[in-house]
């Protein structure tokens, strides 16, 4: 893709999540964002952190059995201080995957094969959202009804082209995934549950009464939403997904919002430990197996 296209598409992106933001404050206006600020408190933050920081340790050995397999090796202790930094530039920078290009960048660069770093890190991502979409396609059932065909419909449309993806690129997946499946799937479905866990706390944090199975749903609802790469420092998607799925539920959708911005506020925080981490410098190149082969 030519410069001029990815400075297009990213303005494109950066647009879409400025129209979701304009058209909530236009409809609800700025109240539900000040409340999300004001209900925000210490306890919620300090959960967030504990929280944020084994499921930041659960995609660091995910990425770690995903960049083996590719024979771009990252250590545990290594991928653990990438991940945090990866998501605190996710978190304050416009697109929400800054910090996986960088962390593609910085891990291709440094065992001296880019193109398998980029991969493994891509790989890495669509492994974690491929068991979002499961998991969000597990609990339509507790969702509002209002919403169940809509959400089957973009499901059944996100499978379908994950399916032509994977089968294009069938023998890559095997090479990335491979035998280590079972741990990747396991692992994904551990961080999208603690990501859950602290939208619940989001909630119960705003005064959210829903039973806590139905909010669950709402919550890998709106998180898998939030995945999508066209908002402001995390800022849109997320918003947006969470006035409609609140307001469906008949929680308001001003409710949502107020949700969206306690989560928010709390996934910048426990994402700060991001500062502190030092990756350090480029280990001795990986070898190939094709270079093993011939010794």
């Amino acid at each position: 893709m030519r410069t001029g296209q990815v400075t297009a598409w990213a303005r494109i992106r950066l647009a879409v999540a400025v129209a979701i933001l304009v058209v909530i404050v236009v409809r609800l206006g700025a109240e539900p964002f000040l409340d999300g600020l004001r209900h925000t408190d210490p306890l919620a933050l300090l959960v967030a952190l504990v929280v944020t920081a084994i499921t930041t340790a659960c995609c660091a050995r995910r990425w770690s059995v995903v960049a083996a397999r590719l024979d771009v090796h990252v250590p545990f202790a290594t991928a653990y201080r990438s991940c945090y930094r990866s998501q605190l530039l996710n978190a304050t920078l416009p697109g929400g995957v800054v910090g996986d290009v960088h962390r593609g960048y910085r891990h291709g660069r440094d065992t001296g094969e880019l193109g398998r770093g980029f991969r493994s890190v891509a790989w890495d991502r669509a492994s974690g959202q491929a068991v979002q979409v499961a998991m969000v396609a597990a609990v339509v059932p507790l969702l509002p009804e209002s919403v169940r065909g809509w959400v089957l419909t973009v499901l059944g449309a996100v499978v379908l082209l994950g399916a032509l993806l994977l089968s294009a690129a069938r023998r890559e997946a095997v090479a990335a995934l491979g035998r280590g499946w079972p741990e990747v799937l396991v692992l994904s479905a551990l961080a999208a549950a603690g990501h859950a866990v602290v939208f619940l706390v989001a909630a119960r944090t705003a005064g959210v009464e829903l039973s806590t199975p139905r909010l669950l749903a709402l919550a890998l609802l709106v998180l898998l939403a939030s995945a999508l790469p066209v908002s402001i420092a995390g800022w849109g998607p997320r918003e947006g997904a969470a006035a409609w799925a609140f307001g469906a539920a008949g929680l308001g959708a001003a409710t949502g919002v107020e949700v969206a911005v306690v989560y928010g506020v709390m996934s910048l925080v426990a994402t700060l430990p991001g500062m502190l981490v030092r990756v350090p410098g480029p280990p001795a190149p990986s070898r190939t197996r094709r270079e093993a082969a011939h010794g």
